[in-house]
């Protein structure tokens, strides 16, 4: 690490400790050179994730754009705000996880649903029939048989 006081890109770690709930490392640093000691951070370097849209444009994800979706879904529903935080950071994670840096936004809504199912179906159906854009009753009524049907 280079050393802001005299340019010496040697210096020794006297203390290190986990900062930010582990997110991150602060490194007391001494120069090797001068003596004077700096502050460093260490933290993990994300690649973001971009999602390919249905019209083909492109945007970064935006995990409050998913959370406010699902909760839209859950309004009035027996579903904590804890469990929609889970939900998004579990498909956050598994996104994160895959080697796949662009992933479609199709995708990411039927990662939603297929949690939404497990935590409330209402709000699966509801968070369907404005993902899929239900046209009538009869699609509607098509996705809750198909829900009928699995149990």
């Amino acid at each position: 690490m280079k050393c802001p006081f005299c340019g010496c890109s040697d210096s020794k770690v006297i203390d290190s400790r986990p900062t930010d709930e582990g997110e991150r490392i602060r490194r007391r640093r001494e120069c090797v050179a001068c003596g004077k000691r700096f502050t460093t951070y260490e933290i993990i370097e994300t690649v973001p994730i971009i999602v390919v849209k249905k019209d083909r444009s492109r945007e970064a994800f935006d995990r409050v754009k998913l959370f406010n979706g699902m909760l839209r879904a859950c309004e009035k529903r027996p579903v904590s705000i804890a469990q929609i935080e889970e939900a998004v950071s579990d498909i956050e994670q598994e996104l994160q996880n895959s080697l796949d840096r662009e992933v479609t936004s199709v995708h990411i809504g039927e990662m939603a649903m297929d949690k939404l199912k497990m935590l409330d179906e209402v709000a699966y159906v509801r968070f369907a029939s404005v993902y899929r854009q239900f046209k009538d009753i009869n699609t509607f009524m098509e996705e809750l048989a198909k829900l009928l049907g699995e149990k």
